[in-house]
């Protein structure tokens, strides 16, 4: 039986601010890649990394940790990874930084939506409200006109939606496996994924564009660790604020590094999502009795 150990905020809280710079260097190096890479390849370099880096760890460490008898759990995590990777990479493509990060906080208003379907939890009307209203700021942020949407949007949203699912996957997987068993089979399989498109469209790389897709696929990997471990050290709901400081990372490069300056309705609209997305998981009916 393990011990408990005593929650540390002050350094889940630096690691979370250590993963949003990560994760926002990681969909900026790509930017610089060359406009002939195959997006398939881009996929298959961050799973191939994760895969190699995992692989590694586990190798040296505890080798057990390669294998599970719930593996067809991990399949299935895996390509629910391999789908939410694919939807967020492409997102960041083609919208500004900004906007592309503030999309992934809907996250969290799709899991307090999904909640009563999957695990038969009641919200209650204002969980349900600022649910709602977190979906508004959606509509504000990404400047929708009549019907329609830009595709990135679209990918950003898809994008949240299976990070949802991957939540609830989560919940049960961890109960049983460890952090690296999970990992390793998420790369094994988002790789297998990827290959058969990555090799038919395959493009040869120069060597500045293998070494970002190297660095890409490595901080990607890196800003998972630094959430995971985060949340195995601090309290979640003391947590809770600490992810949104991407929003800012992304403001700053966005603006000095490719001259994007978001609009007035984008930040009313991230100010909506992130505000309702707070108050959506701060509301807990309490256990009945």
């Amino acid at each position: 039986m393990t011990t408990q150990a005593v929650p540390d905020n002050r350094y889940g809280a630096a690691l979370l601010v250590a993963a949003a710079a990560v994760f926002t260097a990681d969909v900026t190096v790509l930017r610089f890649l060359s406009p002939d890479v195959p997006f398939a390849q881009i996929i298959f370099f961050r799973s191939m990394c994760q895969l190699v880096i995992v692989a590694l760890w586990i190798g040296i460490r505890r080798p057990a940790l390669f294998g599970s008898p719930r593996w067809p759990r991990l399949v299935l995590r895996g390509l629910t990874s391999l789908v939410c990777w694919w939807l967020y990479y492409a997102s960041f493509q083609n919208l500004d930084l900004a906007l592309a990060s503030t999309l992934t906080f809907t996250t969290s208003l799709f899991v307090v939506a999904m909640a009563p379907l999957v695990l038969g939890e009641r919200i209650g009307a204002r969980r349900a409200l600022t649910t709602v209203l977190g979906f508004g700021g959606v509509i504000l942020a990404s400047e929708v006109n009549g019907l329609t949407v830009e595709p990135g949007v679209l990918f950003g949203l898809g994008s949240a939606l299976a990070a949802a699912v991957l939540i609830f996957q989560n919940r049960v997987l961890a109960r049983t496996e460890h952090t690296a068993t999970i990992m390793f089979w998420i790369g094994l399989v988002a790789c297998a994924g990827t290959l058969p498109g990555a090799v038919s469209g395959w493009s040869s790389l120069g060597l500045s564009d293998f070494m970002l897709l190297l660095a890409a696929g490595s901080l990607g990997t890196l800003g998972m660790l630094f959430t995971v471990e985060a949340y195995r050290y601090g309290e979640v709901s003391a947590l809770a604020t600490f992810p949104y400081v991407r929003i800012l990372f992304a403001l700053a490069i966005g603006y000095f590094l490719f001259a994007e300056t978001a609009s007035t309705r984008e930040l009313l609209g991230a100010a909506v999502i992130v505000t309702c997305s707070l108050m959506a998981n701060g509301y807990r009916r309490p256990p009945a009795p």
